[in-house]
């Protein structure tokens, strides 16, 4: 999960620091390696405020009920809302592109869970219209291209299922990088790259801004409807957990969500 700089942090965090263009090697292995702060960013984001208490209640409640319900975890990382689904009555299978979070998956989850290795820009390891609902939770974002993962989705998804999306909110992307000092355009692509450090590890991490239309755009191409489009408040309990940045801002911009329906 992308931890963005205007959002009250307390407690562990993920310190990031936006990255001058060029200063990126193209192609340089080191980027987006989750497998080579696997173990830390998992126990940053089973705890933080814009982890466990907004991101995650925020994708549940749109859920809904999803006992029974065929659900495909996209990018699930160490697991956390996987098991919170599977704890819900849901059936769950999840995938990643990571082995290193797939093994702390395993371990949160039991050998029995049915975890695959796979990434979103590629083909899926599934057969059409085999899930209810898919969730895409923090990961479309890591992508330029849309039009691939998004018919990949869709072509999983049995007609009527739902794709639930996070992603990075534009509006938060555009005021990081003008803090940063570096020119911003809302209505552009455009790719920003940050540094983060979390406890004694440092990744370079990229992420594609796109502002909503573009977004919209991509997903009705793929033959979704948009049902939701939503910028929650946090969960009521991070007014205890974290009450100086509640206090300060008890609402913030951080991710966007949406509820697509497969045509």
């Amino acid at each position: 999960m992308d931890g963005m700089s205007h959002v009250p942090q307390n407690g562990p965090v993920i310190a990031t620091r936006l990255v001058a263009e060029g200063a990126v090697p193209v192609g340089s292995a080191r980027v987006n390696d989750y497998d080579s702060f696997a173990e830390a960013y998992t126990a940053v984001n089973d705890a933080s405020l814009i982890g466990a208490y907004y991101a995650r209640p925020a994708i549940l409640a749109l859920a809904g009920e999803v006992a029974r319900r065929r659900i495909l975890d996209a990018g699930c990382g160490s697991g956390p809302l996987f098991e919170a689904l599977r704890d819900r009555g849901a059936i769950v299978t999840g995938f990643d592109q990571s082995a290193a979070m797939l093994d702390l998956a395993r371990r949160r989850l039991g050998d029995d869970a049915d975890l695959q290795l796979a990434d979103l820009g590629s083909p899926l390891p599934f057969p059409g219209g085999a899930f209810d609902d898919v969730i895409a939770c923090l990961v479309l974002h890591y992508l330029e291209d849309w039009t691939g993962p998004l018919a990949e989705l869709r072509r999983v998804l049995r007609p009527g299922g739902r794709l639930i999306v996070a992603v990075d909110h534009p509006f938060v992307t555009v005021l990081a990088n003008l803090d940063a000092g570096r020119k911003a355009s809302y209505f552009g692509v455009s790719e920003r790259t940050e540094e983060w450090t979390i406890g004694d590890r440092t990744a370079l991490m990229t992420f594609w801004h796109r502002p909503l239309h573009a977004m919209a755009e991509a997903f009705t191409a793929a033959g979704f409807r948009i049902s939701v489009i939503s910028e929650p408040e946090p969960d009521p309990a991070a007014r205890e957990l974290f009450p100086d940045d509640i206090a300060a801002k008890p609402r913030f911009l951080c991710f966007l969500f949406f509820v697509l329906h497969a045509s």
